[in-house]
């Protein structure tokens, strides 16, 4: 999804407040997971993720992949914490509200 810098600064804006709904663990993605990603992503269209993934490349790329996997938008990543975005055509946007 494309987004301009306003609605990016916005979204970062409401992500600081957040605190991560979904956690990763040291042994990597399973199944269930990416089910409670799915759910999550589906009610709150904005959601805060921590990944305890030792090496930075390692967490980078299950970072990206989940966001592909799971059709979200990457907004902002920090250390282990990463913030994903995906619009739920049956709710109002979380950028509209704003």
């Amino acid at each position: 999804m494309e987004m301009n810098t306003k609605q990016i600064k916005q979204l970062k804006s409401l992500g600081h407040k957040l605190n991560p709904i979904v956690t990763v663990g040291q042994h990597g993605m399973k199944e269930s997971i990416g089910a409670e990603l799915e759910v999550a992503l589906d009610h709150h269209q904005l959601v805060k993720i921590k990944v305890n993934v030792g090496d930075r490349d390692a967490r980078d790329a299950l970072i990206n992949k989940l966001a592909e996997t799971h059709s979200a938008t990457l907004i902002q990543r920090v250390g282990n914490v990463a913030l994903l975005y995906r619009k739920n055509k049956d709710r109002p946007s979380v950028c509209d509200m704003v």
